[in-house]
């Protein structure tokens, strides 16, 4: 199920940032409880990623980007969680982004932080999610105005190939309430890969999984 549209239409290295796992029992009984204390331990660890993230640039470090919500006007500044976090993996080889209004074909995997029994972060949501390996994978096709603003804002930041690690709030995620089985105040970590852009009214080709590798475009 794709659970990146907007509620209204519906790694890191490890060695960067470690999640704390919080492991608990209901009190009453044995039952394993899967998202204990979420809000607090999910607002701990988006600082922790936000201040390492602004250490990292901050020494130089290319790979990592503080990139604003593109719904928010540049001279105002917000609180941290007006941001996403970026480490790029891979830089691509396109030379424009795509724009709100333009159409997408993106691979991405997304998960919550980890929890009880998710050590890795339970993955909500994926384009890979049938697919065996990356050569018989086909991108998913979405709207850029469709999605939710975390995903939008580093899609209009990307370029055709690049690979990036992105690290959202639940302010630009799925907000304060539960959604769809994510717990309200989930930070959300996306892998994600720009496969191609279309400009309104362009023809979307049809993606099947083994030409991916041939319609890297713009």
């Amino acid at each position: 199920m794709r659970r990146l549209a907007k509620r209204v239409m519906a790694l890191l290295p490890c060695c960067l940032f470690a999640f704390s796992l919080l492991t608990s029992c209901s009190e009453s009984s044995d039952e394993v409880v899967e998202f204990p204390d979420w809000q607090n331990y999910n607002t701990t660890q988006w600082n922790r990623v936000y201040a390492q993230a602004a250490e990292r640039i901050a020494a130089g470090d290319p790979s990592w980007k503080i990139i604003k919500s593109w719904n928010y006007e540049d001279t105002l500044h917000g609180d941290n969680t007006s941001y996403i976090v970026v480490h790029v993996t891979r830089s691509g080889t396109g030379t424009k982004s795509p724009l709100y209004t333009d159409s997408v074909a993106v691979n991405y995997k997304g998960r919550l932080l980890p929890s009880t029994t998710y050590t890795d972060g339970y993955e909500f949501d994926s384009s890979w999610e049938s697919a065996t390996a990356d050569s018989t994978t086909a991108p998913a096709l979405f709207a850029v105005s469709a999605l939710n603003d975390g995903f939008a804002t580093a899609l209009q930041h990307m370029h055709v190939g690049d690979e990036w690690t992105v690290y959202m709030p639940w302010t630009l995620g799925y907000g304060t309430t539960d959604y769809n089985g994510i717990p309200g105040y989930s930070v959300l970590t996306f892998d994600m890969q720009l496969v191609s852009v279309f400009k309104p009214g362009t023809t979307v080709p049809p993606f099947s999984a083994k030409r991916q590798g041939a319609v890297l475009t713009e």
